[in-house]
């Protein structure tokens, strides 16, 4: 059997999870981690929100295979960093679509991380009960 050859790639991050998207010529099946994106991000929310960098730079899915290594994070994490890996693979396939996705954000990483605990208190932000006497 003729392995598939790869197009072009792209690492993702979002809070803590990384994905490693890659772009093989195929017929435009999506895995996650060896299963099907479907049962791998139930959401279709969340499944519409990592292919934005597809709609907006028009890239021709059909001719492409997206296979996908996450790992790290929960699933909102995962699909966040995928959508970043795919904007940096579709520039890598095909620079003049760089503009669009800058604009559209999704060229960007959200750096957004969870606060850490203090010392001395229950949590990021909480404090203790306060007692006047």
């Amino acid at each position: 059997m003729a392995t598939k050859k790869a197009i072009s790639a792209g690492t993702g991050r979002r809070k803590t999870a990384t994905a490693r998207v890659n772009l093989v010529e195929g017929k435009g099946v999506w895995t996650v981690n060896g299963v099907a994106i479907e049962e791998y991000i139930p959401s279709e929310a969340l499944r519409d929100y990592l292919k934005q960098p597809v709609a907006i730079s028009g890239y021709d899915m059909e001719k492409v295979d997206v296979v996908v290594f996450a790992k790290g994070g929960g699933i909102s994490g995962q699909a966040g960093a995928i959508r970043h890996g795919l904007a940096r693979a579709l520039v890598a396939a095909d620079e003049s679509t760089r503009a669009a996705l800058k604009k559209a954000g999704c060229m960007t990483r959200d750096s957004r991380m969870k606060e850490r605990k203090k010392p001395g208190q229950p949590g990021a932000r909480k404090r203790f009960q306060f007692s006047k006497r």
